[in-house]
């Protein structure tokens, strides 16, 4: 009798991990085949278009200044909009110093204890001082970024963005760009090199997922109309943004993914997301585990937060029934993670039994060993898979050896993905809903002097809104720095685009 049970217990579970196993092989399957046909669009004309990058800053002196020069250079029309979130670190002398330097960079300062609540209510307040800097202006026509401080936008981005479509189509709302992560051949400025093998080697599996895995899922969400938005290299008609803002208070909102989260809201405002990747921005990898299990924790954690918008999505009559669907499996993807990842130890516990009160020989003579292929067909070749379709689309450089070693290291960093998710599992029951930020690794800080200007801020009230005044200084130049300050928790934002304009106004 208990033989019996426990040859049905396996039995159970066996079934139950083979169809998620199955249903698993049919994802990888619809996400490769069109990745591997994809062509390039036609470009589009950036100049018929205004752009505005927000790039929030927290503890960012490493990387900024090089990020802020970049884009400078590359994009001569732009202005960029520095958020500093209470940094502890020296990134507001360096966010001064290029504020006072160019015109185009506006500096944002958050103080605590409104500050380092998260990337969503630092992004709010860069949106809320653009919007009351530009005045009247034709939204549509007006294109706002997010890049994180670390990163790197291919020169042609704004041109490839602007094509037919894209945000020449009147219909798309936002567009993500392909997300590339920093490896020992390329980006000199952060080279890994120094992070050893082992870290060489976990950098190179995240280019792999975000370039490979991560943008081979945006392709089917193409197809189906759910692409989503990430935190780098993410564009927006102000438009758009504005009209989430009427809605909902503000454009971003409280979850740990906030840059899925906007994602939602524009589908649910009846825009359409589109993917471009043709296109790029890159970013700093992760050299350790804690790292990259730190991060993936949050947005494991945030992914968990946005069930809430589940039956909205599925009600909504302006998202496409298939992208509804594609939405909701990702929102049930880590709770289907969590439940496989007891699933398969369940199985893998009772199969060890089975094999203890049986015997080795004759459990795998009774038909058991057709266990091992079904793990590789199932569990291991989907995985592996990317290694080679890696070096196909996005490094041809990596030779087919190093491909399929790749392919073989991507199965266990897949896997380990699931101590993310427990983590995340388990601050959800603690209520910890704090935001954990991306460490740094490269780059050295910029030397600034100790003796740079840095303008001190006192709020004046000028036609209801604070203004800030600087403190008198004979060598203070005329420097796009607000504070912010909020009328309420939403995170609605009052500022303005420099002391000297609004008491001009005044």
């Amino acid at each position: 009798m208990g033989n019996s049970i426990l040859q049905l217990s396996l039995a159970a579970v066996n079934d139950a991990a083979f169809l998620l196993c199955g249903a698993f092989l049919v994802y990888v399957v619809l996400i490769v085949v069109p990745f591997l046909r994809h062509r390039p669009s036609a470009l589009g004309d950036a100049s018929a278009f205004e752009w505005h990058f927000l790039v929030p800053c927290r503890d960012e002196e490493r990387v900024v200044e090089a990020t802020v020069r970049r884009m400078l250079g590359q994009f001569p029309t732009a202005h960029i909009w520095c958020i500093d979130d209470a940094s502890m670190d020296g990134t507001p002398r360096v966010l001064s110093w290029l504020a006072s330097a160019e015109s185009r960079v506006h500096l944002i300062r958050r103080e605590l204890p409104i500050a380092r609540q998260g990337k969503g209510p630092a992004l709010n307040a860069g949106w809320t001082a653009l919007v009351q800097s530009l005045g009247p202006v034709d939204a549509e026509r007006v294109v706002v970024g997010v890049v994180d401080a670390d990163g790197h936008l291919d020169h042609h981005c704004l041109n490839t963005i602007t094509g037919p479509t894209y945000f020449l189509d009147p219909t798309v709302g936002s567009v993500q760009i392909k997300v590339r992560v920093e490896t020992e051949d390329k980006g000199a400025e952060r080279s890994s090199t120094s992070c050893g093998p082992v870290g060489r080697l976990l950098v190179r599996l995240q280019d792999l997922e975000f370039s490979s895995i991560i943008a081979a899922m945006q392709m089917l969400r193409r197809h189906v109309g759910s692409v989503g938005m990430g935190g780098n290299g993410q564009f927006t008609r102000l438009s758009v943004l504005n009209k989430i803002a009427v809605e909902h208070g503000s454009p971003w909102h409280g979850a740990l993914l906030e840059d899925f989260e906007l994602g939602l809201h524009v589908l649910m405002s009846g825009s359409r997301t589109e993917y471009c990747h043709d296109t790029w921005v890159s970013q700093e990898g992760l050299p350790t585990l804690k790292g990259l299990v730190r991060q993936r924790s949050r947005w494991a954690q945030g992914s968990m937060q946005c069930m809430r918008y589940l039956i909205p999505v599925l009600r909504s009559r302006v998202i496409p029934t298939a992208g509804a669907l594609e939405i909701a499996y990702f929102l049930f993807l880590p709770w289907v993670q969590l439940f496989g990842g007891v699933l398969y130890l369940a199985c893998l516990g009772v199969m060890l039994q089975v094999v203890f009160t049986t015997g080795a020989s004759q459990w795998l003579s009774s038909g058991a060993w057709g266990v091992f292929p079904l793990f590789l067909i199932f569990g291991v070749v989907p995985l592996v898979v990317w290694g080679p379709v890696y070096r196909r689309k996005e490094d041809s450089s990596v030779s087919a050896a190093k491909a399929l070693m790749l392919g073989v290291a991507n199965w266990p960093y897949i896997y380990f993905h699931q101590v993310a998710i427990w983590w995340a599992f388990i601050r959800i029951l603690r209520s910890r809903h704090d935001w954990k930020k991306t460490e740094r690794f490269e780059r050295q800080p910029t030397v600034v002097p100790a003796t740079m200007w840095l303008p001190s801020i006192s709020p004046v009230t000028v036609r209801g809104t604070f203004v800030p005044r600087r403190q008198d200084c004979n060598d203070a130049p005329s420097s796009p720095i607000v504070t912010v300050r909020f009328r309420s928790a939403s995170a609605v934002g009052v500022t303005s685009a420099s002391a000297d304009d609004a008491n001009a106004a005044a």
